[in-house]
């Protein structure tokens, strides 16, 4: 959750949504069609918005080395002429995320270079990205939505159900969204399959393996795995790409067999890792971080844990804690002093323009020497009732904080353990806070994946996590003189 979100209005959300969906009218060009200025135009006037949804654009060589990369397969899809047509920005993300939106602007996170493994496969995403672009594949999800009047409820909220445009039915239907994880209406599996077969030729034309496509899915459906088998949640808990971009290990074979025959050889693996050596892995401290059941923000000094069976996922706007028995997240929004009114408006803001919504209880109360407010509303939803608590903290005498809970009736309590866990962080506790890194090794002569994945700063699955971050499987090894990817603490 990133400070600069406290002066962003709340409003701002839906809109960029629908652009981001495609919701440009008239004809839809073929995948051949030039940028047009409508789309330019749009792309433009909203590409700063992106940019601090998914925590910024990131500078220096290793920024400077992904733009490069993408703009030469951009180029390959014929949207613009040169180079210059093209805006690829590195984000400073922990999700494993890459999207593009009309008018030449590409994106990728950190997280999802950080899972690369050579320069052909940073080539295949983001080519992969380009071609949803050049196919129109968005105006054409958002065509079939109007038609069905499904657009609302399918995806025109991208920055989370708790900023204040949505209402509570919907907030449950849709099952509180991750932040920055719904960026566009789900492609369907025939516009995946059609991004990937461009986003081949694309490889093709440009010189790189156009066997990466291939690689690079089945990283995304290992890493896709094992994120499940973590948090213990199975299908409950989809990667942001994947949220957008369905199954990508149904489509590992399909794209290997289409790159058969095909000329290209380029991979550019050592060059890759020796770029990416050094960039952050997972959360940026600025934005606080997640560690196991607990969250820390350095910057904003606080602290609290989430309830046993629940996991987190940190987002530029909100923190989402999500479970089986129900779901939140923290985040904040303007305040003027007064907790009881802050808590009201929150209320408000939930129940959105289609819901009047206010709580029925207003308590206050001091947590960890914290001045607090919470109050609890019971609310139809379908055949059954939930309940919806707002807590909010008063960290400052202009700055607050609240979770907002959505629990089946009776059930509020699973969360009270939350509550009670908000406290301030000392100076000495917020300096400790440091980043993970990718670390480019060479692999010595006796090392081994055991050894290696010894090395990897986490408390559990080490050798699982190095399998899946260099692309090895199960009984893959690795030799002598070989360059692999660490994840390792800042000292």
């Amino acid at each position: 959750m990133a400070i600069w979100y406290k002066s962003l209005a709340l409003t701002t959300a839906a809109p960029l949504a629908l652009v981001l969906t495609g919701c440009v009218g008239g004809a839809i060009p073929s995948a051949s069609t030039p940028i047009t200025q409508a789309e330019a135009q749009q792309g433009a006037e909203f590409h700063p918005q992106l940019l601090a949804e998914f925590g910024g654009a990131m500078s220096g060589s290793q920024a400077t080395y992904v733009a490069q990369v993408g703009k030469n397969i951009a180029v390959q899809s014929g949207l613009g002429n040169a180079r210059e047509s093209f805006t690829v920005s590195l984000l400073n993300s922990s999700a494993n995320n890459a999207f593009a939106v009309p008018g030449g602007y590409v994106y990728t996170t950190r997280q999802l270079v950080g899972l690369m493994n050579n320069e052909a496969e940073l080539a295949a995403v983001l080519g992969h990205e380009v071609a949803h672009v050049a196919a129109r594949h968005s105006q054409r999800r958002q065509q079939a939505a109007q038609q069905n009047t499904l657009l609302g409820a399918a995806g025109a909220i991208l920055s989370g159900v708790l900023l204040g445009n949505s209402a509570i039915g919907d907030t449950l239907s849709r099952g509180f969204l991750q932040g920055s994880q719904l960026l566009t209406l789900k492609f369907s599996r025939s516009q995946e399959l059609q991004a990937d077969d461009l986003g081949i030729q694309y490889l093709t034309k440009a010189g790189y393996d156009p066997r990466a496509m291939s690689t690079v899915l089945s990283s995304l459906a290992a890493q896709n795995a094992l994120e499940a088998r973590l948090t213990g949640q199975g299908e409950t808990r989809p990667p942001a790409w994947a949220s957008t971009h369905p199954d990508p290990a149904s489509r590992v074979q399909t794209a290997l067999s289409k790159a058969q025959g095909l000329p290209g050889s380029v991979v550019n693996r050592d060059t890759f890792l020796t770029s990416i050596d050094g960039l952050i892995y997972g959360d940026d401290p600025s934005q606080g971080m997640v560690e196991g059941r607990n969250f820390i923000h350095p910057d904003l000094r606080l602290s609290f844990t989430a309830p046993q069976g629940f996991y987190m996922i940190n987002g530029t706007r909100a923190v989402s804690i999500n479970g089986q028995s129900g779901q939140a997240q923290l985040t904040l929004a303007p305040y003027s002093g007064d907790l009881a009114t802050y808590v009201r408006q929150q209320f408000t803001a939930l129940g959105g323009d289609q819901q009047q919504l206010a709580p029925q209880t207003l308590e206050r109360t001091t947590i960890n020497g914290i001045p607090a407010a919470y109050g609890m509303a019971r609310v139809n939803s379908g055949n059954s009732q939930v309940d919806v608590v707002v807590y909010a903290y008063e960290f400052a005498r202009d700055r607050a904080y609240h979770f907002a809970t959505i629990t089946p009736a009776g059930q509020s309590n699973v969360f009270n353990s939350m509550f009670q866990s908000m406290r301030r962080i000392s100076a000495s506790e917020a300096a400790a806070v440091v980043p993970r890194r990718v670390d480019v090794v060479t692999v010595q002569r006796g090392e081994s994946v055991a050894s290696l994945a010894r090395r990897m700063a986490f408390d559990n699955a080490q050798e699982d996590r190095f399998r899946v971050l260099n692309g090895l499987g199960s009984g893959d090894q690795v030799q002598a003189g070989q360059k692999v990817k660490l994840v390792v603490r800042d000292r």
